[in-house]
């Protein structure tokens, strides 16, 4: 194929595309942010009951919550919509990256397949947390165990936790490494980090789970 007919068939990139990718890192950046933040704030529970309602309490009394709730689950569609751009859908499309995953044997390009997966998780899972804990409020530790201790809702979190933090912590790794804010030389001692790091705050939410199990409601 010739030059020529080359560039008919290659989509060149465009200033728009990078402004997405910039707005995308933003979205990304900042969902990982609270997403660490708010694990630890729920973990408080384990430092007492009255910890964790003393928390709530504050960030409802200054409508963090009530602003900031609808905010973030705004903030993560509009995310999701952003890396939906590079999502294949297709049999086809599915098919080909699945091949290519296994022949190229490439760490990151798993880590990409694992993200994409975890995003459709949580953009179904996330979205049903947010909306039951805001249509709840106020938020208390007794609310929260409840919620874990009836029906299905402890094994939706414990579905909805390893596929939180494998997404921030992927993203935290990606983000890193695409922006140039990690160079080649560093990236296995990064994915150590980001391994550590994942494994950490997956078990300070199987403890925050179990905390809420077991405390009396």
């Amino acid at each position: 194929m010739s030059g020529i007919d080359t560039a008919i068939y290659v989509r060149q990139p465009s200033r728009t595309a990078a402004y997405l990718d910039w707005l995308q890192m933003l979205t990304g950046a900042g969902l990982i942010l609270f997403m660490w933040s708010h694990m630890v704030l729920v973990a408080s529970v384990n430092l007492g009951p009255q910890v964790m309602n003393t928390i709530a309490y504050f960030f409802e009394a200054t409508y963090m919550a009530q602003v900031g709730g609808p905010i973030i689950g705004a903030t993560m569609l509009l995310h999701f919509i952003l890396a939906a751009r590079k999502i294949p859908y297709t049999s086809g499309e599915q098919g080909a990256i699945w091949r290519h995953a296994k022949m190229l044997h490439h760490t990151d390009t798993w880590l990409w397949l694992i993200q994409a997966f975890t995003a459709m998780v949580i953009l179904v899972m996330g979205s049903i947390h947010i909306w039951t804990v805001l249509t709840n409020l106020p938020i208390t530790a007794a609310k929260s165990a409840m919620r874990v201790q009836t029906g299905f809702w402890g094994v939706f979190y414990l579905i909805l936790l390893p596929c939180v933090e494998l997404h921030v912590g992927i993203g935290f790794y990606r983000i890193l490494v695409k922006w140039g804010l990690i160079k080649r030389s560093g990236r296995k001692g990064l994915h150590r980090f980001e391994n550590v790091l994942t494994g950490v705050f997956i078990l300070i939410g199987l403890i925050t789970i179990i905390r809420f199990w077991t405390l009396p409601v």
